[in-house]
């Protein structure tokens, strides 16, 4: 899957939540691999903040980004919009500290996405993939996100509070195709109860009707109700009973636990990937979410690129054969048994390394370890078969080393060992030379890396 930009810019105007205060963001289309990324135009030199996990610094009713003195808060419904729309990179403009609230939903991002339609890039997704169960929990709240490997991305949310009105609800999104027909349209929500305070810490001076879902589940005088609507500027609403208050009714009976839904896929957006997995999330908040990104933000950040996915039962994109035929190398040097999987900018091969190696009785005898050196070889092989796979009658050509930078050895390979190559284009090819990063792993630890130079050469 290619990298997707929006193919014309946006924008949107409207009130923030919390300042009150009329605010314009404009969307860009953005260069591939730039991510998501806001600029405050409002100030001096127009700052730029990367929208990533660990440059969150709050989660009070909103998601707050926060780099040097430069903050952008109440992003999670864009986000949300960008991310279940596949938009992997996008500049978004803003004239103020906050997102617009607009409706209290994603809808009108949906909408204004789906008039520009999308723009394909040349570079591949980079997919984060859940191989194992991720969990985390908050005591004080009782919150859980559970994420459990999976072909795809999907999400289960629970929503439980104390309260007569909306007690336990839940809601699921298996595609995220269906995000705009199922939850973009969910808007944000509000207890009666929790206005006052709200209020006190300066917050929701743009909230009204319009944008938000408030539900009245404990008694209150008229005349408290009253001076409540005053602090919000918005008309009194006489309530004989519990229940939901709004101008609009609800876009469905489990409104507010669909965005709580709406709220995860903004905050997990900070991950800066599209995620592949399942995920069960529990009581859910800005919070927990934000902690679950932060989680996989550090495992990026350790590692820049994820092992390949090996499925040995699948059925290889080259097998041995197919191998002989494109390059010259034979016993002892042909170093790559199989390939299992190619994009038009990369391929993954794997090597076996078994006790029977001819360079184990030497290298060493009472230790056996695979040389580096070999290592590199048989990335650059690996290397070769994605370079020869872009020229007609590859059998007619070979390629040859030209240069090699940035080594590095982390781990020592030996017998047993299942060596797994993933070599990818730094440059385009040009005049029959080509740079590329390779990274060779052992299970999810990387075991070397480099980059390096190749030219293709006709054979005479």
């Amino acid at each position: 899957m290619k990298q997707v930009t929006i193919k014309a810019p946006f924008a949107v105007s409207g009130k923030g939540l919390h300042t009150g205060k009329l605010i314009n963001a404009e969307f860009l289309p953005a260069e591939p691999n730039t991510g998501y990324k806001f600029q405050r135009t409002d100030l001096e030199g127009e700052p730029t903040i990367d929208a990533l996990a660990e440059y969150v610094t709050s989660t009070n009713r909103g998601t707050v980004l926060k780099r040097n003195d430069v903050t952008v808060s109440t992003i999670e419904h864009a986000m949300a919009a960008l991310y279940a729309m596949g938009v992997d990179n996008c500049l978004v403009r803003i004239d103020g500290p906050e997102m617009p609230i607009l409706d209290g939903s994603a809808r009108i991002f949906v909408d204004h996405i789906n008039e520009v339609g999308l723009q394909e890039q040349e570079p591949e997704k980079d997919y984060y993939i859940v191989k194992q169960k991720i969990e985390v929990h908050d005591e004080a709240t009782g919150a859980t996100i559970i994420v459990l490997p999976d072909d795809e991305f999907s999400i289960d949310v629970m929503v439980s509070f104390d309260s007569p009105v909306l007690p336990n609800q839940f809601a699921s999104l298996e595609h995220l195709e269906d995000f705009p027909t199922a939850i973009a349209d969910s808007r944000t929500f509000v207890f009666v109860r929790e206005i006052e305070p709200l209020v006190k810490n300066n917050l929701i001076k743009g909230g009204d009707l319009d944008n938000a879902v408030v539900i009245y589940d404990s008694p209150m005088e008229q005349s408290e109700l009253d001076r409540l609507a005053d602090l919000m500027n918005v008309p009194h609403k006489n309530v004989s009973q519990f229940g939901f208050i709004q101008d609009k009714p609800l876009t469905s009976d489990n409104e507010p636990a669909r965005h709580k839904l709406m709220d995860v896929i903004g905050d997990i957006a900070l991950i800066g990937r599209p995620l592949k997995g399942k995920v069960i999330a529990t009581r859910p908040g800005h919070s927990i979410n934000t902690t679950f990104a932060k989680k996989i933000r550090k495992e990026i950040k350790r590692q820049d690129i994820q092992a390949p996915v090996y499925d040995p039962n699948r059925e290889p994109v080259m097998d041995n054969n197919r191998i002989r035929e494109l390059l010259p190398h034979r016993y002892p040097m042909q170093l790559v048994d199989k390939i299992i999987e190619k994009g038009t900018n990369y391929i993954v091969g794997v090597k076996n390394v078994t006790a029977n190696e001819p360079f184990f009785p030497g290298h060493f005898p009472q230790e056996p370890v695979m040389p580096g050196v070999l290592q590199i070889e048989a990335m650059a092989q690996t290397g070769g078969l994605l370079v020869l796979d872009s020229v007609d009658d590859p059998e007619r050509y070979s390629t040859y080393f030209m240069k090699i930078d940035n080594v590095k050895f982390r781990q020592k390979v030996v017998p047993g060992d299942t060596l797994i190559f993933h070599i990818s284009f730094m440059t385009e090819l040009r005049r029959g030379c080509a740079v590329m990063k390779g990274y060779a792993f052992v299970g999810e630890k990387v075991v070397s890396e480099c980059e390096f130079m190749a030219q293709i050469i006709k054979n005479k």
